[in-house]
């Protein structure tokens, strides 16, 4: 009679969500895991932390949408209710005056055209154009030449309709701006968004801190069930074990996966991987600068505001969502130009861009500002992201590893998964 197989041990050195999306697909398969973090707490780029004022605030507003099944299904697997955490909207790209895209609910093909055609602010003439310019893409099967930048691709789409609906998805999807982000990455977002089933394109709004989303519970479900877990350790040298398995500061493991930073990751890899190391650290980044305002009184009905001129692209109301009294997040993606700027420039505008939509508000106060250099590589035409299997018995897990989608949480997620998958193949 065979004896049956030993569980492969796990090492995951980062715990941000495709870390803990890793740990969790590893668990449910019976594998004893340990995960390092250099952090004390978990959720890397997508966590929350307090201020000096002792507010809690998330590292960044973050945005999820209908299409982030395994973010969805990652949620409700360790006890995070989705419905109960998020807010669902139609996807809604109004202005402060209520002009712009608004999609009705229903199926998402038929939804998309009745948002385009109600467009009141557009010319009848504008609104066709960008019914035909969707039809293409969807005949092309959603692709076109990878070296095209966005603004390439939509080079038919009527100025006002660009302005108010392609630039702000492709800064808020992408977070490049659309004359350097990739035409085939936002191809491929718009149709997992608009064209892949009902509910796809709705808005998820965090009505809760981004811990509480998945960080905290995740964590709370493998502790539960036998997570190793070392905190506060940064990693100082990984090598690989002659009759297979991989050693992490000197502790043997099986498998071993790597979910930190590129850069982290291009560290460890560089005595046995740098081709990868060299790959990694060609990536080039683009920054989110995020500014939370006090403004007393303040309701304009609408949890999420696209904000027109610049820095910032949306106003999120955190009372409508969180119940933090009177305040607003205002983010500003693709944000490069602005850091360059320093920030109190970067601040003084953004104040200027809310007293120029609500001129009658009472004055608004900055309370918070934190700027995330290195918010998501930029996503340009033809980029070359390093490879998830650099070597034997591990793999590396994150939203940077080459794959179809931008830097979201998605991708990260999906990435964990699909790492687990392959080592256990």
């Amino acid at each position: 009679m065979a004896r049956p197989l030993t569980p492969p041990r796990l090492t995951i050195v980062g715990a941000g969500w495709a870390g803990l999306s890793a740990a969790v697909a590893a668990t449910e398969r019976g594998w004893p895991v340990t995960l390092w973090d250099m952090a004390r707490q978990p959720g890397g780029r997508a966590r929350s932390s307090a201020d000096a004022g002792g507010r809690v605030l998330d590292n960044g507003q973050h945005i999820l949408i209908g299409a982030y099944r395994e973010t969805l299904s990652l949620m409700r697997r360790v006890d995070a209710d989705p419905e109960r955490l998020l807010r669902r909207l139609p996807l809604d790209l109004r202005d402060e005056r209520g002009q712009g895209l608004h999609l009705p609910a229903g199926h998402p093909v038929l939804s998309f055209v009745r948002g385009i055609l109600g467009w009141r602010e557009l010319p009848w003439r504008d609104r066709l154009g960008v019914l035909a310019m969707a039809a293409r893409w969807r005949l092309s099967g959603f692709r076109c030449q990878p070296d095209r930048p966005v603004s390439e691709l939509a080079a038919n789409c009527p100025p006002r309709a660009y302005d108010a609906l392609l630039d702000p998805l492709c800064v808020a999807a992408l977070n490049t701006p659309a004359a350097q982000a990739s035409g085939q990455v936002l191809l491929t977002v718009l149709r997992d968004a608009l064209f892949s089933g009902p509910g796809a394109a709705d808005l998820l709004l965090p009505t809760a801190t981004l811990d509480e989303l998945l960080p905290r519970p995740a964590m709370a479900w493998l502790l539960a069930r036998g997570l190793d877990w070392r905190p506060g350790q940064r990693t100082r040298a990984i090598e690989p074990q002659a009759a297979g398995g991989w050693r992490v500061d000197g502790e043997p493991c099986d498998r071993l996966l790597l979910a930190c930073g590129p850069r982290e990751s291009a560290r460890l890899l560089a005595p046995w991987a740098p081709d990868w190391s060299t790959q990694a650290m060609a990536l080039a980044y683009q920054p989110i600068v995020t500014v939370w305002l006090q403004s007393p009184g303040l309701r304009p009905g609408r949890p999420m505001v696209r904000l027109r001129g610049t820095p910032a692209q949306f106003a999120f109301d955190l009372q409508a969502l969180q119940g933090m009294p009177d305040t607003w997040a205002l983010v500003v993606s693709g944000a490069g130009p602005w850091v360059a700027q320093g920030q109190d420039a970067t601040v003084q505008a953004a104040l200027a861009q809310w007293r120029a939509a609500w001129p009658d508000a009472p004055a608004a106060r900055v309370i918070a500002v934190r700027t995330e250099k290195r918010a998501t590589f930029a996503c340009t035409p033809a980029l070359a992201r390093p490879p998830a299997a650099p070597c034997r018995d591990l793999e590396v897990a994150g939203d940077h590893i080459a794959g179809p989608y931008p830097a979201t949480l998605e991708g990260a997620v999906r990435s964990g998964q699909e790492a687990v998958r392959r080592l256990a193949g």
